[in-house]
């Protein structure tokens, strides 16, 4: 075999090496032998990799867990690991142009595929980058595995260029975090991340990876693993908690709800198809979280919509009135609970989840369950069937439900001159049905009439930031799920605002050939921020108007995508099908309202019982 190296001094003269410690130069008829030099670092290619050094463990290890494609963004710290990134062929890397960036995308390829996300980043400002997105997918429960580089292991705590407290930094945004020390220790020591990111409640972990660990060739012998253990159990626990209790508590409400949230999701379409049957058994009322979209269907009749601070007004009435809430795989956020002197003051609490920590944290259960999703329905289901009410029994609770439905609480305006940001949403939605779409959202008003009025009947197929509520998760999160899916239909919801967040990944969806679809919601403002100012504190509007909106068709264009304004209404059907029919990315920019509120809405600090339908609803 002949490797290439460089001449010491003359950069860009290439040498052959018959073997190592023996180069020649080329072309050189005296055949003088010059400095042996590691190949890693020669700017000429191809060049053969002479040794297994802990960069290309790691590499390996991914391809044997079945990781097919990483996103990320080199810098110095993190080269070895690109340069044996760039002899593997098998993995498919995604170059963002910005690390936070990259962590959204890994959580839309990670939340459509069930897989996990994986991240390579540099150290310093590549690491401190990537903190956004990992609280992100600390919150909403998504499977990421970022591998950080580090400057080498001699000079961590001396200040050294672009070196940071990686390990300190990311401890309160990841499940857990480790520094490897070794070569010898990086195959146990990502097998081990990824299994703690994907086991019990999914979330992302860290792996800090200095630059001369990566170079070390000292990766045979006993596989030994020096890094701290993982305190908790990574594995699925098994179901514990009184399953017959709850059963027949289901059996024997007169006003049940049942409540599911993202955990369903993350368990799988198994666990979403049990809930539904647990349901559709019942014949009760079904309400579903923000991140719980898309695990139960849409189109069903026990539909009740989504419930919270922004949820159908029948959704949240019902919950207040119920007499028993089965909550399965969501975790009783504030912006579902509202008030909680006021939350559910009738009902007994159900509450099943794989997180034992996340249970009694905010609301006391009545009958605890702790378990996956999965196993907690099959069980739930067997238990049910023995004893399922008679036909009927519900029909009172079903009567005061049609009652709060009547009085169609996300009724709109809709005018021939100007188009209603729900109308936009509405538009949208009657043409993506019946496409399979996947949509993901930025945050804000946008992100909320999407949640309202777009209709998912399988789960993986919507996209949001939930409990960290990150501006700027939209388009990356899409490109990201287009990557896993591209045969598929992925449209990004976004805002005036938000979008500016990381517009600068119209360049990422142009380099990998994603066809995304962007419906911006263009209303000159920072749409929720406006809101609360209005109704909140007195229209004191402080900083929530933005003067130099750009001509985002220009801006879309200059990156090479497909773009199109529309400010007439009778003009949106015909721009919402040419940007779903266009074969590449397009920019669609939707001049709506500009100061329209998104309601139903219950203020903060105010009861279920307490929704604000707008002026012209109350």
């Amino acid at each position: 075999m002949k490797f290439h190296t460089i001449v010491p001094g003359c950069p860009r003269r290439r040498v052959d090496c018959d073997a190592p410690g023996k180069a020649f130069a080329l072309g050189d008829p005296r055949g003088s032998p010059v400095a042996d030099v590691p190949l890693f670092f020669s700017p000429v290619g191809p060049v053969a990799r002479r040794y297994r050094d802990g960069a290309a463990v790691l590499i390996q290890t991914l391809l044997a867990l079945g990781v097919d494609t990483v996103f990320g963004y080199p810098g110095g710290a993190v080269l070895p690991l690109y340069d044996a990134l760039h002899d593997e062929p098998r993995l498919r890397h995604v170059l963002v142009r910005h690390e936070q960036a990259a962590v959204h995308a890994a959580q839309g390829y990670a939340r459509t595929t069930g897989k996990v996300g994986v991240v390579f980043v540099t150290s310093g400002p590549g690491m401190t980058n990537t903190t956004t997105g990992l609280l992100d997918a600390m919150c909403d429960s998504v499977p990421i595995l970022c591998v950080s580089g580090q400057v080498a292991s001699a000079v961590i705590g001396t200040d050294a260029f672009q070196e940071c407290d990686a390990l300190g930094i990311s401890r309160p945004v990841t499940k857990w975090n480790v520094q490897v020390r070794r070569a010898v220790a990086v195959e146990a020591t990502v097998r081990r991340a990824f299994d703690i990111a994907k086991s019990g409640r999914p979330g992302p972990v860290l792996v800090d990876f200095p630059k001369d660990v990566q170079l070390s060739t000292d990766v045979e012998g006993p596989r030994r693993d020096e890094e701290p253990e993982f305190s908790r159990s990574c594995s699925k626990p098994l179901v514990k908690g009184r399953l017959s209790e709850a059963a027949g508590a289901i059996c024997q409400a007169a006003r049940p709800v049942f409540y599911g949230g993202g955990g369903l999701v993350n368990s799988g379409a198994e666990a979403c198809t049990l809930f539904r049957q647990l349901v559709e058994q019942i014949g009760a009322p079904c309400t579903l979280t923000l991140m719980g979209l898309g695990a139960f269907p849409a189109s069903s009749r026990l539909w009740l919509g989504m419930l919270g601070m922004h949820g159908t007004l029948e959704a949240n009435l019902a919950m207040h009135h119920a007499d028993l809430v089965v909550c399965i795989g969501a975790r009783f956020d504030d912006r579902v609970t509202s008030r909680l002197a006021d939350f559910c003051p009738s009902a007994r609490i159900v509450h099943v989840d794989i997180d034992p920590t996340s249970i009694n944290k905010t609301v006391k259960a009545d009958i605890p369950v702790v378990g996956d999703c999965t196993a907690v329905l099959s069980e739930l289901l067997a238990r049910v069937a023995m004893r399922t009410p008679s036909p009927g029994c519900l029909a009172d609770w079903w009567k005061r439900i049609d009652d709060w439905r009547a009085r169609r609480s996300l009724a709109f305006k809709d005018t021939p001159e100007s188009i209603a940001p729900q109308a936009l949403m509405c538009r949208l939605q009657e043409q993506i049905e019946g496409l399979d779409a996947i949509v993901s959202t930025d945050v804000g008003q946008h992100q909320m009439w999407a949640a309202q009025y777009l209709k998912f009947e399988e789960p993986m197929r919507w996209l949001t930031s939930g409990g960290a509520g990150t501006m700027g998760y939209g388009l990356p999160a899409a490109i990201g799920a287009q990557i896993a899916h591209p045969d598929k239909t992925v449209v990004c919801v976004s805002g005036d605002a938000s979008i500016l967040m990381n517009i600068q990944e119209l360049s990422t969806a142009m380099q990998h050939r994603t066809p995304v679809k962007v419906v911006l919601s263009n209303n000159g403002y920072m749409g929720m921020v406006r809101q609360w100012q209005e109704l909140i504190h007195g229209g004191r509007y402080s900083h929530s108007y933005t003067e130099a909106v750009p001509d985002f068709v220009a801006v879309a264009r200059g990156f090479g995508w497909q773009a199109r304004t529309v400010k007439r209404r009778d003009e949106l059907d015909a721009a919402i099908a040419e940007c779903l029919a266009s074969t590449g990315p397009y920019f669609l920019d939707v001049h709506v309202t500009a100061e329209e509120n998104c309601f139903p809405m219950i203020p903060a600090g105010a009861g279920h019982h307490e929704v604000m339908l707008g002026s012209d609803r109350n």
